[in-house]
This record gives structure tokens, C-alpha cells and sequence, in this order.
């Protein structure tokens, strides 16, 4: 199914769309009225449908099928891609890629959670829950960033960090706060985007960064709204619930000073139109590395802490 159950209503009147094309093809009988009506009524029924949604169905949206990932930005945005691949020390891991890229001629570093389209790719890309290798890979090409003073950019959709014995065996957590620890000291201008699940430590192990976004239908949190039913609540069934307190909405993130700002999306998602989205989300990154450059090596890294020493903190 390449929908989510709010997209149903839409989903049907597409299809409806699509058979009122196929019989018009070659046939004596007009039907561009009928479809013509069918599209501006979808058009109407898409924007009452996304003009409100709830965090409960952000949460949703932004686990689509269709949502853009880590690779298809970075094809978008950027030129001459080289992807990096293995932590030195165990193996590669999928669900987390790094590598080389320039946009606009601006040579960058890229790191992101990877998921997968198919049933096939998603069990081969973990779902997007990287292993310690992974952050040790990401660990590993963000040092070498900082040895030749490339910029970093990080992508984040995750629902977290794979917790698998195996995993946890090899040092999840010790590798998860390395990293936090590490990009905090970095001396070069890092942009991190939460492109679509933001979950836990595993997001903040790659977004330790001087600027934060968020597109509009992602989400950046502690725990998944079913995680936080499930052990506050006792009842999984309660999601909906345990995702409007946690506040896991990037307008959420933005009012309580989590991230820089929001990267807004076409309606019904970023998915709907990959174009836009990337334009938005280029200008974003290089506007930022634009007034980071006038940051030096050690303001840049102080920037970052200080800026991660305010979040949650308020005045009495």
C-alpha cells in the first residue's frame, strides 16, 4: 500500500481519475469534464484533509512509503555524489550513508539515516535504525570533514537506533554518545534537517548541529508516540494521545527553541512534489553555510555548545 489511512478518500478519487483517463484514451466519448471535476474535487478534499492534520497523522505522514529519503535529496540537491561506506572495525552498515558531494560547487560532507522502499530494501536498510557501526561510520567521515574543513550536512529519519542485542553487545550507546560528544567539539559549519522521523538518540547522534530544521511534516522526539503509550500508559492504542504531549510536531520543536526553523512542504507532503521540496531545502543549507563561513573553526564549535546548553533550559 503506497498510502497512509488518511490518504484513503484521496487515494480512491485518484484511481477513479486514472480509469476515466485509460477509457478516454482512443474513444469516441469526452471525458475531460468529468475528470476535470474529479481532479479539482480531490484538489478541494487534499487540502481540508492536510489543513489540520493532528500530531497523531503528522506522525504518520512522516513515515510515508513515498516520503523522500536520504539518497533521493541528496541527488536532488547535490552533484558528483561519492558515497563512503564502513566504520573500520566491523562492517558497513546501510541503514546510516555518508559520503562526498557539492552543491553549487560548495564541496560537503553528507550523513543520513537511510530507510528503504520495497519490504526487500527496508529489512536490508533496517527500517532506518542504524547499528553502532553505522554511528561510528558517520563518526568516521565527520572527523575526516573536520581534518580538511568540509561543511557537514546531516538527514534525519529514523524511528531510532536499532536496539538489538547484537547492537547493544557492540556498544550502541557508547557509540551513540561519542558522537553527540564529538560533533560538539567540531570545527566546521554542520546543518542538520529532520527530514522525516527524528526518534531519540538515535537522531541526535548525527544532529548535534549550528543549524536545525525540520520539514514541515516531520517529527523530532524522546520516544514514539506508541513507545510512550505503551509504558506511560499501558495501552499502545493510546498513541494518539501520548503524541500531542510530547510536542514531536516541528511547529512543537520550533516554539520550545529545538530547532532554527521549519522547511514547509506542498500539500499532502513532501512527496507529492520532490522539486520544491529540494529547492526549499537547498537554499536552506546554503543560506546557512553562507553565515556559518563567517564563523571561525573555534566560534563555530562554541556556537554549537552553547546552543545545545539552552535547549530545555527557561527563566524562573
Amino acid at each position: 500500500m503506497d498510502y497512509i489511512p488518511l490518504e484513503k478518500p484521496i487515494a480512491d478519487l485518484e484511481v477513479k481519475i486514472e480509469e476515466l483517463k485509460r477509457l478516454s484514451i482512443g474513444q469516441a466519448v469526452n471525458l475531460d469534464n468529468e475528470i476535470w471535476e474529479l481532479e479539482k474535487k480531490a484538489k478541494l478534499l487534499r487540502e481540508d484533509i492536510f489543513s489540520g492534520l493532528t500530531p497523531h497523522e503528522m506522525t504518520q505522514l512522516s513515515r510515508h512509503p513515498k516520503r523522500p529519503t536520504t539518497l533521493d535529496l541528496i541527488e536532488e540537491i547535490s552533484d558528483n555524489f561519492v558515497e563512503l561506506h564502513g566504520d573500520r572495525n566491523f562492517f558497513d552498515d546501510p541503514a546510516l550513508v555518508t559520503g562526498l558531494a557539492s552543491i553549487d560547487g560548495t564541496s560537503i560532507v553528507f550523513v543520513g539515516h537511510q530507510k528503504g522502499r520495497s519490504t526487500k530494501d527496508n529489512i536490508y536498510r533496517n527500517f532506518g535504525m542504524a547499528r553502532p557501526e553505522g554511528y561510528r561510520k558517520a563518526l568516521r567521515i565527520m572527523n575526516m570533514a573536520n581534518r580538511f574543513g568540509l561543511p557537514i550536512v546531516s538527514f534525519v529519519d529514523t524511528p531510532g537506533a536499532y536496539p538489538g542485542i547484537g547492537a547493544e553487545e557492540r556498544g550502541q550507546s557508547e557509540a551513540i554518545a561519542k558522537n553527540i560528544m564529538v560533533m560538539s567539539t567540531l570545527k566546521v559549519p554542520i546543518v542538520t534537517v529532520v527530514i522525516g522521523e527524528g526518534g531519540s538518540g538515535g537522531a541526535l547522534a548525527v544532529a548535534v548541529a549550528n543549524r536545525i530544521h525540520m520539514m514541515s511534516n516531520s517529527i523530532y522526539s524522546v520516544i514514539s508516540p506508541e513507545g510512550c503509550a505503551s509504558i506511560l500508559m499501558n495501552d499502545s492504542g493510546r498513541a494518539s494521545e501520548a503524541a500531542a504531549a510530547l510536542k514531536l510536531t516541528a511547529q512543537g520543536a520550533f516554539e520550545h527553541g529545538v530547532i532554527d526553523s521549519i522547511i514547509e512542504e506542498p500539500v499532502g507532503g513532501a512527496h507529492k512534489d520532490f522539486d520544491s521540496v529540494s529547492k526549499a531545502l537547498k537554499a536552506t543549507i546554503l543560506n546557512d553555510l553562507k553565515e556559518l563561513s563567517k564563523m571561525s573553526p573555534d566560534e563555530l564549535a562554541r556556537h554549537r555548545q552553547e546552543k545545545f546548553l539552552k535547549i530545555g533550559g527557561y527563566d524562573s
